[in-house]
């Protein structure tokens, strides 16, 4: 649709539908954030469960090493203002010509931050509807319900609906009826275990700016590309000052003033363009490494916090930060180019061809 919309543009104007579309986008983000939240308040399905079963006897801590108010703050808001401050600060990068016009270079700063926070804004609200919808299709009892739960233990055989009484361990399930604890929030939080919201919602955002930064610091693996980037074999030579000559560089081997590496070029007697191409790239900085990948860590770490707080088996942590982990790979392809080949940019409306036509044109 977009591809249609862009082709009636006029240079130097930005199309309302085309702005529309994107509004779109927004709606459907804040649509999915506020489904997920009812979700998170609808008294979920209650699994029976054992009062003998160690899994779910933990002991109930009141104070979590990450609350809610913590894990937005660092799921949302942190992101939200480093891909802001990265936005203004480091685009559009050195290989703008210094003669852009500033008109121009900010047009292109605020398109990628607004690329940035819409992609957060999807992975976001696709892992917190996601996990919130699952949670209360499971209702899985979390590690510390039977403290929470405060059973009435002298009427057990009421509340049974399955096991063997008869057996020597006296094996029973039973529902969440036999609670005594009155607090509904309370005993309904008790029965989302599965998958961890924690987990999801810190993969989700903390993922997504560490792919942010890893594009706008062109961080990535170095990679042979398929094809040679260049004709000139002296690229891909192990040794690129002792390559054979370029043919451009050749016809000016009589002009030394003008061929400063004619006295230094000398033919391999080998194909260099299948030898070596250790040439093409090379690993990024270390430090830069480093920044890219705290948020990453981070968001680990705030998932390990639900294994030592007892909110969470761990499978429910591991299932919860793979949903949170998918959501941010796929809004920050849905939105970015590739890391190792899109020099940093975010995808664009315009197909190549046209690429400057409707937003970063000054009008005429």
């Amino acid at each position: 649709m977009r591809a249609a919309l862009r082709s009636r543009a006029k240079p130097g104007h930005v199309s309302m539908t085309l702005v529309l579309s994107y509004v779109v986008d927004w709606v459907i983000i804040i649509v999915a954030a506020a489904v997920g939240a009812v979700f998170s308040n609808i008294t979920p399905n209650k699994r029976p469960f054992s009062l003998v079963n160690p899994e779910i006897s933990y002991p109930y801590q009141e104070k979590e090493k990450i609350s809610t108010s913590t894990l937005i703050i660092c799921g949302l808001v942190a992101p939200g203002v480093i891909i802001f401050i990265v936005a203004i600060a480091l685009v559009p990068g050195p290989t703008v010509p210094k003669s852009t016009p500033k008109a121009l270079i900010w047009r292109r700063k605020l398109w990628e931050w607004h690329q940035g926070w819409l992609g957060l804004g999807l992975s976001l609200s696709a892992a917190f509807l996601i996990t919130d919808g699952m949670k209360n299709l499971f209702g899985k009892p979390r590690p510390d319900l039977l403290s929470r739960c405060k059973p009435d233990l002298a009427n057990i055989a009421n509340y049974a609906v399955g096991g063997f009484s008869d057996t020597q361990e006296g094996f029973l399930l039973v529902t969440a009826a036999i609670c005594t604890n009155t607090d509904k929030s309370i005993m309904d939080d008790a029965f989302r275990s599965f998958p961890s919201g924690h987990s999801s919602f810190s993969a989700a955002g903390l993922i997504y700016l560490s792919l942010v930064l890893a594009s706008k610091l062109a961080i990535h693996l170095p990679f042979l590309s398929p094809s040679p980037w260049s004709s000139d074999n002296s690229r891909h030579s192990a040794f690129p000052s002792r390559a054979e000559k370029p043919q451009a560089l050749r016809s000016l081997a009589a002009d030394k003033d003008k061929d400063p590496i004619s006295s230094e070029v000398q033919p391999t007697g080998h194909n260099d363009s299948l030898i070596s191409a250790r040439n093409r790239a090379a690993a990024p900085p270390v430090y830069l490494l480093i920044l890219a990948i705290v948020p990453f860590f981070a968001s680990i770490y705030i998932a390990s916090t639900r294994y030592s707080d007892f909110r969470h088996h761990g499978f429910d942590i591991l299932f919860g930060y793979f949903i949170g982990t998918v959501t941010a790979i796929f809004a920050f392809r849905y939105y970015h180019l590739p890391i190792s080949q899109g020099a940093g940019w975010s995808w664009y409306v315009l197909s190549p061809p046209f690429f400057f036509m409707v937003l970063w044109e000054p009008s005429s």
